[in-house]
C-alpha cells in the first residue's frame, strides 16, 4: 500500500487523489493520508510565516514514516533542494494562468474604479495595482472555497486566484476572466503538482513515481523555478514567471514588481533546442537563471526585498 500524504483542503485533496488514482491505474494499492500543517492552523500572512509553511508538515511525515509520498502543489515547494528528500514526478500540468471571478462579471479592464480585489499573494497584488491603481486590494487568505464565498457574499467585488484550481474542482465555469500573463504573469510552478519522496526511498517505489512524471510539465516549471531561486524570493516573492514550449523553442518571460505598481522589471529570453536536448531539464534551469541574472542587473533584488516590509499580505 502506497500512503499518499496530503493537506485536508477540498483543492489539496483533489489534487492528491489523481496522484493516488494514477497509482491505482498503475496496478498500485494507494490511500490517501490527511496531514494538518501549520499553514492550515495559522491565519498571519505567508510572507511573515515563511516559506515552506504548507510544506513542512507533510516533510515532516514522510521522515516519521508516517506516509510514502507527499503531494504538493509545486509553487509552495522551497526551491532549495534539501538532501532528505527527492522530487520524484510532476504530472501533468494544469493550465498554470490566474484568473478573476467577479461578483458583476465585469473582467479586470471594466471593473468600476475603487472596485474591491481581493488577493494576498504579493505577486498578485504588485500586478494588479500596475494594471490598475485606482482599485482597492484586499488582502484574503483561506481556502479556494472560503475565497469564492468572499464574492458569493459581497465581502469582495472580485477575486484573483489559479485556474488550475477551479479547473481541478470542476468549477472553471466561475471565472470571468482568464487573465492574459502580459497582465498577469503566474506564480513559478503554478498549476504544478510535486510528488516527492524521501531521498532513500526504496527503488521500486521511486520506479513506479517516477511513470507519473510529464517530460514537458516538469522542464518547464524548473526553468521558472529557477528564475525564482535566483533571485533568492521564495513562494511569496513579488515575481512571476512562466515557460512555453513551441516547437523547438524554449521561452521564459519573468517579471518583478514593486508592491506598490510604480514599478516592473520584465525579461524573457528563449533557446532553440534540438534532438535530445528539446526537453533538457538542465538547459531549462540554465535559461532560467540567465532570466534571473538580467533581472538582477535592473534592480530586481530592490524590488523583491521590499515585500517583505508589506503588512497583510499572503
Amino acid at each position: 500500500m502506497i500512503r499518499v500524504g496530503t493537506r485536508g483542503s477540498l483543492l489539496a485533496t483533489t489534487q492528491a487523489a489523481t496522484v493516488r488514482d494514477a497509482l491505482r491505474g498503475l496496478g498500485e494499492e494507494a490511500e490517501l493520508v490527511i496531514v494538518n500543517t501549520i499553514g492550515d492552523k495559522v491565519s498571519g500572512p505567508i510572507v511573515e510565516i515563511g516559506v515552506g509553511v504548507f510544506t513542512s508538515a507533510l516533510r515532516d511525515a514522510l521522515l516519521a514514516d508516517e506516509i510514502d509520498i507527499a503531494v504538493h502543489s509545486l509553487k509552495d515547494l522551497p526551491t532549495a533542494q534539501d538532501p532528505r528528500f527527492s522530487l520524484v514526478a510532476v504530472p501533468e500540468r494544469k493550465d498554470p494562468r490566474d484568473v478573476l471571478v467577479s461578483r458583476s462579471g465585469f473582467p479586470l479592464a471594466e471593473l468600476p474604479p475603487g472596485s474591491s480585489v481581493g488577493t494576498g499573494a504579493p505577486r498578485r497584488v504588485a500586478q494588479l495595482r500596475l494594471a490598475r491603481a485606482d482599485l482597492e486590494i484586499q488582502p484574503i487568505r483561506g481556502n479556494l472555497d472560503s475565497r469564492m464565498r468572499k464574492v458569493a457574499t459581497a465581502e469582495c467585488d472580485a477575486i484573483v486566484v489559479a485556474r488550475a484550481g477551479l479547473l481541478r474542482l470542476g468549477r472553471a465555469q466561475e471565472a470571468t476572466e482568464v487573465l492574459d500573463p502580459a497582465v498577469m504573469l503566474p506564480a513559478p510552478g503554478q498549476g504544478a503538482l510535486a510528488v516527492e519522496c524521501r531521498a532513500d526511498a526504496a527503488a521500486s517505489l521511486v520506479e513506479i513515481l517516477a511513470k507519473l512524471d510529464h517530460e514537458h510539465s516538469r522542464v518547464v516549471s524548473a526553468a521558472e523555478r529557477a528564475v525564482l531561486a535566483d533571485l533568492n524570493a521564495g513562494c511569496s516573492g513579488p515575481v512571476g514567471a512562466l515557460a512555453r514550449i513551441d516547437a523547438q523553442t524554449l521561452r521564459v518571460e519573468a517579471a518583478v514588481c514593486a508592491i506598490d505598481g510604480s514599478r516592473v522589471i520584465r525579461e524573457e529570453a528563449e533557446a532553440h533546442l534540438v534532438g535530445p536536448e528539446l526537453l533538457s531539464e538542465s538547459h531549462a534551469v540554465a535559461l532560467g537563471r540567465r532570466v534571473a541574472e538580467s533581472l538582477r542587473s535592473m534592480g530586481a533584488m530592490e524590488l523583491v526585498g521590499a515585500v517583505q516590509g508589506e503588512p497583510g499580505l499572503s
